[in-house]
């Protein structure tokens, strides 16, 4: 094939020198054919074939091919044909060629089909609206490296992002990853556009028309935000945080994150979000920060309280005081044992209620079957039945942690106090933890240890002279002179004379 360089020295020399389409291939060993385009056509065409390739094994399958492609089109756009189904279909009628083959026509046939689409640039007002979408990253916490999965807003016209991390997509970590965005924005945006998720879509319907989760429909009253929802299969109606997606996963996630809790992490995401606020986008002459202060004036304000972004379920504990959730097991205070009580699944924490007021509250476990045990909702049982503290399940895992002098304040009271009551008085001990820092407490056991006062009564003195250090205080006398000079006066040895004689 020839080049461009061989177009120009046929063209420079039959138009500057004047030589005939004879000399120029006499010269140059170019037949008449390639010289007669050069002279009409400065640049070769690329190569085309001038009719296709035979393919005597996969030719009498193309018509079969084109058919099963056709048949795909019309299928749900997650159920249709991929070229290994296919090639698994006509194989089954009679097809003996290789599976590459049927590959390589699949990709030219649909990049025949497929039309390349059109968009309209898009600009939007200050406040008016935001997109929002889940991503997915890898960390390493805790050692372990994990998948996360993150929530990410985008205002449209300032190009402010907010991306925050969560275990799972469930219904409490969208709702709170939309709180978390606005007091990030500092007000809410008066329209959210989504894909069609779980968490809020219930069911798409004809058109445009969408029926939504009740919880949802609560949370967007409760803001006063309106929502939007793309067509099914059609990201790019939401196009600028499908962007943001793989631009925080590039930026934001990489190199992965090394952190020890969800806590960590998004507090690094927020700084992350806060420096990339200092960039400037294309054609604009103001940073992304100052165009993202200034549309904080158009976003709604918001309200007093945070909505609760939870899961809700109604409880008994059973005869261990625990309840379940998400196969995982999570403790009640005693005092509570036969109550119906609520359940409350936030993202990273359990909270459980009796009537208004919170009993008790637990980190979240995102584990599958582990129980959760807070040991003060064990401490009154235990009192009633000393024998089992050594094999109490939720003492044995704090007793890992607590400080070795409790270990010889227990050692002293078993052997000073035999018959579980050295044992009944060391759980009254542990009591004083719910009203004292552990610290503190820990500080009081050592002094009294120290003083050789070890039971509960010199356990509580300590922590009284700590927390009120005894401090000598002088008299006023002043309504009193006469009393001024006792103790300055001059001793008097002839005293003890006078005493001894009056014996």
């Amino acid at each position: 094939m020839k080049t461009v360089e061989d177009y120009e020295q046929i063209r420079r020399a039959f138009f500057v020198e004047g030589l005939s389409i004879r000399a120029i291939h006499r010269r140059l060993g170019v037949d008449r054919k390639t010289i007669r385009k050069a002279i009409v056509e400065p640049v070769p065409k690329p190569y085309q074939l001038d009719q296709p390739r035979s393919a005597p094994v996969l030719g009498p399958y193309h018509e079969r091919i084109n058919e099963l492609l056709d048949e795909s089109e019309r299928l749900p756009r997650k159920q249709r044909y991929t070229a290994k189904k296919i090639y698994q279909i006509i194989q089954g009628e009679g097809y003996q060629g290789c599976e590459g083959g049927v590959h390589n026509y699949v990709c030219r046939q649909r990049k025949k089909r497929k039309r390349k689409e059109a968009y309209l640039p898009l600009e939007f007002d200050p406040g008016q609206d935001t997109q929002l979408d889940w991503g997915e990253a890898a960390v390493r916490m805790a050692g372990q490296e994990i998948k996360v999965q993150f929530l990410s807003m985008r205002l449209n016209y300032s190009k402010a992002r907010f991306v925050m991390a969560f275990p799972f997509q469930k219904q409490e970590a969208f709702f709170e990853g939309h709180i978390q965005g606005f007091h990030f924005f500092g007000g809410v945006p008066r329209r959210i556009t989504y894909d069609n998720l779980k968490t809020a879509v219930y069911r798409i319907l004809e058109g445009k028309k969408r029926q939504e989760q009740q919880a949802f429909k609560e949370f967007r009253s409760y803001y006063l935000f309106e929502s939007h929802y793309c067509t099914p299969a059609q990201a790019h109606e939401k196009g600028g945080v499908e962007n943001d997606i793989g631009y925080a996963q590039r930026n934001f996630f990489s190199p992965i994150p090394e952190v020890d809790s969800f806590e960590e992490l998004n507090a690094y995401l927020r700084q992350a979000c806060l420096q990339d606020a200092q960039r400037r986008t294309r054609g604009q002459k103001e940073l992304v920060a100052q165009l993202w202060e200034a549309e904080q004036a158009f976003l709604l304000p918001l309200p007093a309280r945070d909505f609760q972004a939870c899961a809700t379920r109604v409880v008994k504990a059973n005869g261990y005081l625990q309840v379940d959730y998400d196969t995982n097991r999570y403790s009640v205070p005693y005092d509570y044992r036969d109550r119906q009580l609520v359940l409350r699944a936030f993202p990273f924490r359990i909270e459980l209620l009796y009537l208004d007021q919170v009993i008790a509250s637990h980190a979240r476990c995102f584990q599958k079957e582990q129980d959760v045990l807070d040991p003060w909702h064990y401490l009154p049982l235990l009192q009633q039945r000393p024998g089992a503290f050594e094999h109490a399940k939720p003492l044995r895992r704090w007793r890992k942690q607590w400080p070795k002098s409790y270990e010889r304040l227990l050692a002293s009271l078993r052997e000073s106090k035999p018959d579980g009551r050295g044992v009944r008085e060391f759980l009254e001990m542990l009591k004083l933890h719910q009203e004292h820092p552990e610290k503190l407490v820990e500080q009081a056991v050592e002094m009294a240890l120290a003083l050789g006062a070890a039971h509960l009564d010199g356990v509580q003195l300590c922590l009284r002279q700590l927390l009120e250090p005894s401090q000598p205080r002088s008299l006023d006398l002043s309504l009193h002179p006469e009393l001024l000079g006792v103790g300055n006066q001059p001793v008097e040895l002839g005293q003890y004379d006078r005493l001894l004689g009056a014996r």
